[in-house]
Protein backbone atom coordinates (compact mmCIF):
# COMPACT_ATOMS: atom_id res chain seq x y z
CA UNK A 1 0.00 0.00 0.00
CA UNK A 2 1.70 3.54 -1.10
CA UNK A 3 1.89 5.95 2.04
CA UNK A 4 1.98 9.73 1.06
CA UNK A 5 5.41 11.38 2.36
CA UNK A 6 4.27 13.59 4.74
CA UNK A 7 7.52 15.37 5.87
CA UNK A 8 7.97 17.82 2.89
CA UNK A 9 10.35 20.67 2.07
CA UNK A 10 9.47 23.58 0.81
CA UNK A 11 11.99 26.32 -0.95
CA UNK A 12 10.91 29.81 0.17
CA UNK A 13 12.67 33.07 -1.15
CA UNK A 14 12.74 34.62 2.51
CA UNK A 15 14.28 31.53 4.89
CA UNK A 16 15.62 29.07 1.91
CA UNK A 17 14.54 25.28 2.65
CA UNK A 18 11.22 24.85 5.01
CA UNK A 19 10.50 21.33 6.55
CA UNK A 20 7.08 20.53 7.39
CA UNK A 21 7.35 19.34 10.96
CA UNK A 22 4.84 16.86 11.07
CA UNK A 23 2.17 14.59 9.61
CA UNK A 24 -0.71 16.94 11.35
CA UNK A 25 0.57 20.33 9.69
CA UNK A 26 1.02 18.68 6.75
CA UNK A 27 -2.70 17.39 6.62
CA UNK A 28 -3.55 20.73 7.58
CA UNK A 29 -1.87 22.54 4.41
CA UNK A 30 -3.56 19.82 2.05
CA UNK A 31 -6.83 20.81 3.02
CA UNK A 32 -9.21 22.97 1.29
CA UNK A 33 -9.67 25.51 3.33
CA UNK A 34 -5.97 26.18 3.65
CA UNK A 35 -5.34 26.07 -0.14
CA UNK A 36 -7.66 28.74 -0.39
CA UNK A 37 -4.95 31.27 1.05
CA UNK A 38 -2.96 30.50 -2.23
CA UNK A 39 -6.33 32.69 -3.95
CA UNK A 40 -5.88 35.10 -0.93
CA UNK A 41 -3.30 37.94 -1.51
CA UNK A 42 -1.41 38.95 1.21
CA UNK A 43 -1.30 42.55 0.83
CA UNK A 44 -4.64 43.49 -0.94
CA UNK A 45 -4.96 46.08 -3.54
CA UNK A 46 -0.66 47.18 -2.61
CA UNK A 47 0.46 45.56 -5.80
CA UNK A 48 -0.97 49.19 -7.57
CA UNK A 49 1.80 50.50 -5.85
CA UNK A 50 4.14 47.87 -5.08
CA UNK A 51 3.83 45.45 -8.36
CA UNK A 52 6.16 42.62 -6.56
CA UNK A 53 3.47 42.50 -3.88
CA UNK A 54 1.80 39.51 -5.51
CA UNK A 55 2.51 36.90 -2.02
CA UNK A 56 -0.62 35.35 -0.42
CA UNK A 57 -1.70 34.61 2.54
CA UNK A 58 -0.13 30.95 2.04
CA UNK A 59 3.40 32.37 1.60
CA UNK A 60 2.81 34.18 5.07
CA UNK A 61 1.25 31.24 7.51
CA UNK A 62 3.85 28.83 5.95
CA UNK A 63 6.40 31.65 6.85
CA UNK A 64 4.74 32.03 10.52
CA UNK A 65 5.59 27.96 10.79
CA UNK A 66 9.12 28.12 9.77
CA UNK A 67 9.82 30.98 12.52
CA UNK A 68 7.87 28.97 15.09
CA UNK A 69 9.95 26.31 15.05
CA UNK A 70 12.91 28.26 15.51
CA UNK A 71 11.22 30.06 18.59
CA UNK A 72 10.73 26.53 19.87
CA UNK A 73 14.28 25.17 19.56
CA UNK A 74 15.61 28.48 20.39
CA UNK A 75 13.64 28.68 24.11
CA UNK A 76 14.51 25.20 24.77
CA UNK A 77 17.42 25.64 24.75
CA UNK A 78 17.43 28.03 27.58
CA UNK A 79 15.97 25.29 29.59
CA UNK A 80 12.46 26.58 29.14
CA UNK A 81 10.32 23.33 29.16
CA UNK A 82 7.65 22.86 26.31
CA UNK A 83 6.25 19.64 25.58
CA UNK A 84 5.69 18.07 22.56
CA UNK A 85 1.73 18.40 22.77
CA UNK A 86 2.22 22.42 23.20
CA UNK A 87 4.72 22.50 20.21
CA UNK A 88 2.22 21.01 18.16
CA UNK A 89 -0.34 23.39 19.39
CA UNK A 90 1.51 25.79 18.47
CA UNK A 91 2.29 25.10 14.94
CA UNK A 92 -0.71 24.70 14.85
CA UNK A 93 -2.35 27.76 15.98
CA UNK A 94 0.11 30.08 14.09
CA UNK A 95 -0.16 28.18 10.58
CA UNK A 96 -4.33 28.41 10.85
CA UNK A 97 -3.88 32.16 12.22
CA UNK A 98 -4.77 34.08 9.25
CA UNK A 99 -7.09 31.46 7.58
CA UNK A 100 -10.29 33.55 8.38
CA UNK A 101 -9.11 36.28 5.94
CA UNK A 102 -11.38 36.97 3.17
CA UNK A 103 -10.44 38.44 -0.46
CA UNK A 104 -8.09 41.20 -0.40
CA UNK A 105 -7.62 41.02 3.37
CA UNK A 106 -10.02 43.54 4.99
CA UNK A 107 -11.94 44.74 2.72
CA UNK A 108 -14.91 42.18 3.13
CA UNK A 109 -14.95 43.16 6.72
CA UNK A 110 -16.43 46.26 6.12
CA UNK A 111 -18.63 45.74 3.15
CA UNK A 112 -20.88 41.91 2.69
CA UNK A 113 -20.51 40.96 6.22
CA UNK A 114 -21.48 42.90 9.08
CA UNK A 115 -18.75 43.27 11.88
CA UNK A 116 -17.16 39.49 11.40
CA UNK A 117 -13.70 40.04 11.86
CA UNK A 118 -11.31 37.84 10.05
CA UNK A 119 -10.07 36.24 13.38
CA UNK A 120 -13.84 35.31 14.26
CA UNK A 121 -13.77 33.42 11.00
CA UNK A 122 -10.33 32.06 11.47
CA UNK A 123 -11.34 30.71 14.82
CA UNK A 124 -14.84 29.32 13.18
CA UNK A 125 -12.68 27.61 10.44
CA UNK A 126 -10.46 26.12 13.24
CA UNK A 127 -13.61 24.68 15.13
CA UNK A 128 -14.87 22.95 12.20
CA UNK A 129 -11.58 21.49 11.28
CA UNK A 130 -10.86 20.19 15.21
CA UNK A 131 -14.20 18.22 14.80
CA UNK A 132 -13.10 16.70 11.43
CA UNK A 133 -9.27 15.92 13.43
CA UNK A 134 -10.56 14.73 15.92
CA UNK A 135 -10.24 17.15 18.28
CA UNK A 136 -6.38 17.23 17.76
CA UNK A 137 -6.74 21.32 17.59
CA UNK A 138 -8.09 21.69 20.83
CA UNK A 139 -5.18 22.99 22.86
CA UNK A 140 -4.21 25.43 19.39
CA UNK A 141 -7.81 26.72 20.29
CA UNK A 142 -7.27 27.52 23.80
CA UNK A 143 -3.75 29.55 22.94
CA UNK A 144 -5.09 31.34 19.63
CA UNK A 145 -8.12 32.53 21.96
CA UNK A 146 -5.07 33.19 24.91
CA UNK A 147 -6.58 31.33 26.97
CA UNK A 148 -4.04 29.17 27.53
CA UNK A 149 -2.30 29.12 31.24
CA UNK A 150 1.20 29.26 30.00
CA UNK A 151 1.12 33.30 28.56
CA UNK A 152 4.24 33.37 26.71
CA UNK A 153 2.68 30.60 24.24
CA UNK A 154 -0.03 32.79 23.13
CA UNK A 155 2.49 35.83 22.97
CA UNK A 156 4.22 33.41 20.40
CA UNK A 157 0.68 33.83 18.23
CA UNK A 158 -0.31 37.12 19.44
CA UNK A 159 1.27 40.24 21.07
CA UNK A 160 4.02 43.03 20.40
CA UNK A 161 6.53 40.48 18.83
CA UNK A 162 4.94 37.35 17.38
CA UNK A 163 5.69 34.96 14.52
CA UNK A 164 2.93 36.71 12.41
CA UNK A 165 4.73 40.20 12.49
CA UNK A 166 7.85 38.90 12.57
CA UNK A 167 7.21 37.25 8.89
CA UNK A 168 4.81 39.86 7.60
CA UNK A 169 7.46 42.12 8.31
CA UNK A 170 10.03 41.10 6.35
CA UNK A 171 7.93 38.94 3.73
CA UNK A 172 6.56 42.53 2.73
CA UNK A 173 9.41 44.19 2.35
CA UNK A 174 11.14 41.89 0.39
CA UNK A 175 8.07 41.50 -2.32
CA UNK A 176 7.75 45.29 -2.21
CA UNK A 177 11.04 46.26 -1.96
CA UNK A 178 10.55 48.62 0.73
CA UNK A 179 14.16 48.21 2.66
CA UNK A 180 13.10 50.18 5.54
CA UNK A 181 10.86 47.26 6.77
CA UNK A 182 13.48 44.56 6.50
CA UNK A 183 13.59 43.12 10.06
CA UNK A 184 16.34 40.15 10.65
CA UNK A 185 13.13 37.90 12.22
CA UNK A 186 15.59 34.86 13.26
CA UNK A 187 17.94 37.66 15.38
CA UNK A 188 15.37 38.69 17.10
CA UNK A 189 13.75 35.38 17.96
CA UNK A 190 17.46 34.44 19.42
CA UNK A 191 16.87 36.81 21.60
CA UNK A 192 13.65 35.84 23.19
CA UNK A 193 13.52 34.23 26.82
CA UNK A 194 10.75 33.31 29.40
CA UNK A 195 10.16 34.92 32.54
CA UNK A 196 7.20 33.82 35.01
CA UNK A 197 5.75 31.85 31.91
CA UNK A 198 6.07 35.22 30.16
CA UNK A 199 8.04 36.49 26.88
CA UNK A 200 11.00 38.73 27.69
CA UNK A 201 14.23 40.09 25.43
CA UNK A 202 17.32 39.26 26.54
CA UNK A 203 19.13 43.04 27.30
CA UNK A 204 21.53 42.52 24.13
CA UNK A 205 18.84 42.45 21.99
CA UNK A 206 17.60 46.02 22.96
CA UNK A 207 18.39 46.99 19.75
CA UNK A 208 17.74 44.60 17.48
CA UNK A 209 13.89 45.21 19.09
CA UNK A 210 14.24 49.24 18.56
CA UNK A 211 14.86 48.43 15.10
CA UNK A 212 11.82 46.35 14.77
CA UNK A 213 9.33 48.93 16.07
CA UNK A 214 10.89 51.48 13.82
CA UNK A 215 10.30 49.19 10.72
CA UNK A 216 6.89 48.78 11.79
CA UNK A 217 5.99 52.52 11.88
CA UNK A 218 8.01 53.23 8.05
CA UNK A 219 5.55 49.78 6.87
CA UNK A 220 2.77 51.55 8.32
CA UNK A 221 3.34 54.78 6.76
CA UNK A 222 5.17 53.65 3.05
CA UNK A 223 3.30 50.95 2.37
CA UNK A 224 0.10 49.91 4.48
CA UNK A 225 -1.13 53.01 4.83
CA UNK A 226 0.07 54.48 1.74
CA UNK A 227 -2.50 56.69 0.19
CA UNK A 228 -2.82 54.82 -3.07
CA UNK A 229 -3.88 51.63 -1.34
CA UNK A 230 -5.92 53.45 0.82
CA UNK A 231 -8.06 54.72 -1.76
CA UNK A 232 -8.14 51.88 -3.96
CA UNK A 233 -9.42 49.33 -0.93
CA UNK A 234 -12.04 52.17 -0.21
CA UNK A 235 -13.23 51.47 -3.43
CA UNK A 236 -13.33 47.69 -3.52
CA UNK A 237 -15.28 48.18 -0.31
CA UNK A 238 -17.79 50.44 -1.89
CA UNK A 239 -18.07 48.29 -5.23
CA UNK A 240 -19.65 45.33 -3.04
CA UNK A 241 -21.90 47.75 -0.79
CA UNK A 242 -23.31 48.75 -3.91
CA UNK A 243 -23.49 45.08 -5.21
CA UNK A 244 -24.94 44.50 -2.29
CA UNK A 245 -27.56 47.17 -2.02
CA UNK A 246 -28.53 46.40 -5.74
CA UNK A 247 -28.83 43.12 -5.25
CA UNK A 248 -31.43 43.78 -2.62
CA UNK A 249 -33.11 45.54 -4.93
CA UNK A 250 -33.39 42.50 -7.11
CA UNK A 251 -31.02 43.03 -9.63
CA UNK A 252 -29.07 39.65 -10.67
CA UNK A 253 -25.80 40.44 -11.09
CA UNK A 254 -22.78 38.57 -12.28
CA UNK A 255 -21.09 36.85 -9.75
CA UNK A 256 -20.00 33.41 -8.73
CA UNK A 257 -22.32 31.11 -6.71
CA UNK A 258 -20.10 31.97 -3.04
CA UNK A 259 -20.08 35.88 -3.96
CA UNK A 260 -24.23 35.26 -4.79
CA UNK A 261 -24.28 34.24 -1.46
CA UNK A 262 -23.24 37.30 0.31
CA UNK A 263 -24.46 39.67 -1.58
CA UNK A 264 -28.06 38.18 -0.70
CA UNK A 265 -27.28 37.32 2.21
CA UNK A 266 -27.52 39.11 6.03
CA UNK A 267 -24.48 37.71 7.68
CA UNK A 268 -23.43 38.76 10.87
CA UNK A 269 -21.54 37.45 13.86
CA UNK A 270 -24.10 36.25 15.28
CA UNK A 271 -25.62 34.40 12.56
CA UNK A 272 -22.52 33.03 11.06
CA UNK A 273 -23.09 29.17 10.74
CA UNK A 274 -21.63 26.44 9.44
CA UNK A 275 -23.14 27.28 5.74
CA UNK A 276 -21.48 30.53 5.87
CA UNK A 277 -18.30 29.18 6.53
CA UNK A 278 -18.58 26.38 3.32
CA UNK A 279 -19.41 29.45 1.36
CA UNK A 280 -16.92 31.62 2.63
CA UNK A 281 -14.26 29.15 2.07
CA UNK A 282 -15.64 29.31 -1.80
CA UNK A 283 -14.41 32.78 -1.99
CA UNK A 284 -11.33 34.06 -2.80
CA UNK A 285 -9.51 37.17 -4.59
CA UNK A 286 -10.06 35.33 -8.00
CA UNK A 287 -14.75 35.93 -7.37
CA UNK A 288 -14.14 39.75 -6.49
CA UNK A 289 -11.79 40.00 -9.81
CA UNK A 290 -13.85 38.56 -11.93
CA UNK A 291 -16.99 40.34 -10.67
CA UNK A 292 -15.21 43.64 -11.05
CA UNK A 293 -14.42 43.07 -14.41
CA UNK A 294 -18.11 41.98 -15.28
CA UNK A 295 -19.47 44.70 -13.17
CA UNK A 296 -17.33 47.48 -15.00
CA UNK A 297 -19.76 47.43 -17.94
CA UNK A 298 -22.97 47.56 -15.79
CA UNK A 299 -25.80 50.12 -16.38
CA UNK A 300 -25.54 51.31 -12.80
CA UNK A 301 -23.48 54.93 -12.94
CA UNK A 302 -22.27 53.66 -9.30
CA UNK A 303 -20.57 50.40 -9.71
CA UNK A 304 -19.58 50.83 -13.38
CA UNK A 305 -17.48 54.03 -12.55
CA UNK A 306 -16.26 52.07 -9.13
CA UNK A 307 -15.24 49.06 -11.07
CA UNK A 308 -13.52 50.65 -14.15
CA UNK A 309 -11.41 52.63 -11.14
CA UNK A 310 -9.90 49.64 -9.87
CA UNK A 311 -9.87 47.25 -13.21
CA UNK A 312 -8.13 50.10 -15.30
CA UNK A 313 -5.96 52.01 -11.58
CA UNK A 314 -8.06 55.35 -12.41
CA UNK A 315 -8.52 56.17 -8.84
CA UNK A 316 -9.70 59.35 -6.91
CA UNK A 317 -7.90 61.42 -5.99
CA UNK A 318 -6.79 61.28 -2.12
CA UNK A 319 -5.60 64.25 -0.04
CA UNK A 320 -4.14 63.32 3.38
CA UNK A 321 -3.95 66.13 6.14
CA UNK A 322 -2.66 66.23 9.71
CA UNK A 323 -6.03 68.55 10.85
CA UNK A 324 -9.60 67.26 10.08
CA UNK A 325 -11.43 68.11 6.62
CA UNK A 326 -13.34 70.84 6.78
CA UNK A 327 -17.03 69.89 5.73
CA UNK A 328 -17.18 73.36 3.32
CA UNK A 329 -14.59 71.60 0.96
CA UNK A 330 -16.48 67.93 1.84
CA UNK A 331 -19.96 69.49 0.51
CA UNK A 332 -18.55 71.49 -2.20
CA UNK A 333 -16.87 68.19 -3.91
CA UNK A 334 -20.31 66.21 -3.56
CA UNK A 335 -22.24 69.27 -4.72
CA UNK A 336 -19.67 69.07 -7.78
CA UNK A 337 -20.53 65.79 -8.53
CA UNK A 338 -24.25 65.82 -8.17
CA UNK A 339 -24.58 69.15 -10.64
CA UNK A 340 -22.00 67.55 -13.43
CA UNK A 341 -23.82 64.17 -13.34
CA UNK A 342 -27.81 64.68 -12.15
CA UNK A 343 -27.18 61.64 -9.70
CA UNK A 344 -28.19 61.75 -5.82
CA UNK A 345 -26.02 62.53 -2.78
CA UNK A 346 -26.22 58.88 -1.93
CA UNK A 347 -24.88 57.95 -4.80
CA UNK A 348 -22.35 61.12 -4.48
CA UNK A 349 -21.08 60.06 -1.57
CA UNK A 350 -19.77 56.54 -3.40
CA UNK A 351 -16.88 59.28 -4.74
CA UNK A 352 -16.88 61.34 -2.37
CA UNK A 353 -15.83 60.64 0.74
CA UNK A 354 -13.56 61.07 4.02
CA UNK A 355 -12.01 59.03 7.00
CA UNK A 356 -8.49 58.65 9.72
CA UNK A 357 -5.68 56.58 9.40
CA UNK A 358 -3.69 55.90 12.50
CA UNK A 359 -0.41 54.50 13.53
CA UNK A 360 0.67 53.49 16.50
CA UNK A 361 3.68 50.91 16.32
CA UNK A 362 3.48 49.80 20.33
CA UNK A 363 1.03 50.21 22.09
CA UNK A 364 2.34 50.59 26.04
CA UNK A 365 -0.82 48.74 27.95
CA UNK A 366 -0.93 45.39 25.70
CA UNK A 367 1.85 42.72 26.29
CA UNK A 368 4.68 44.88 26.57
CA UNK A 369 7.57 44.27 25.04
CA UNK A 370 9.94 43.69 28.40
CA UNK A 371 13.45 43.88 28.61
CA UNK A 372 15.10 41.22 30.97
CA UNK A 373 18.44 42.63 32.23
CA UNK A 374 21.15 40.35 33.39
CA UNK A 375 20.71 41.23 37.29
CA UNK A 376 16.99 39.88 36.59
CA UNK A 377 15.59 43.16 36.44
CA UNK A 378 12.92 43.55 33.93
CA UNK A 379 11.99 46.79 32.28
CA UNK A 380 9.68 47.90 29.36
CA UNK A 381 11.26 48.37 25.93
CA UNK A 382 10.55 52.07 25.59
CA UNK A 383 11.78 52.90 29.51
CA UNK A 384 15.00 51.06 28.59
CA UNK A 385 15.91 52.15 25.03
CA UNK A 386 18.02 55.46 24.83
CA UNK A 387 16.46 55.94 21.64
CA UNK A 388 13.73 59.03 22.21
CA UNK A 389 11.70 58.35 19.52
CA UNK A 390 10.43 55.22 20.53
CA UNK A 391 8.07 57.47 22.95
CA UNK A 392 6.63 59.00 20.32
CA UNK A 393 6.45 55.20 18.34
CA UNK A 394 4.38 54.42 21.75
CA UNK A 395 2.12 57.69 20.56
CA UNK A 396 -1.40 56.71 18.33
CA UNK A 397 -0.85 59.40 15.14
CA UNK A 398 -3.79 60.02 13.54
CA UNK A 399 -4.23 61.76 9.71
CA UNK A 400 -7.31 62.44 7.74
CA UNK A 401 -8.34 61.72 4.66
CA UNK A 402 -11.26 62.65 1.58
CA UNK A 403 -11.12 61.33 -1.49
CA UNK A 404 -13.18 62.76 -4.68
CA UNK A 405 -12.95 62.73 -8.48
CA UNK A 406 -10.32 63.95 -10.45
CA UNK A 407 -11.72 65.98 -13.63
CA UNK A 408 -14.53 63.54 -14.95
CA UNK A 409 -15.59 59.87 -14.38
Amino acid sequence: MHTKNKLKILNDPIYGFITIPNSLIFDLIEHKYFQRLRRITQMGLSYLVYPGAHHTRFHHAIGCVHLMQKAVNVLRFKGVVISEEEEIALYVAILLHDIGHGPFSHAMEHSIVNGVSHEAISLHFMEALNDEFNGKLTLAIKIFKGEYEREFLCQLISGQFDMDRADYLKRDSFYTGVAEGNVNSERLITMLNVLDDKLVVEEKGIYSFEKFLIARRFMYWQVYLHKTSLVAEQLLIRVLKRAKQLTSKGEVLNASPALQYFLSESVSLNNFSFDNLESFSQLDDYDIISAVKHWQFHDDFVLRNLCDMIINRDLLKIKIKKKKIKDENFAEHIQKLINKYNISKAEAAYFVFKGEISNQAYQLKKQNINILYKNGKVEDIVKASDQLNLKTLAKPITKYYMCYPKQKL
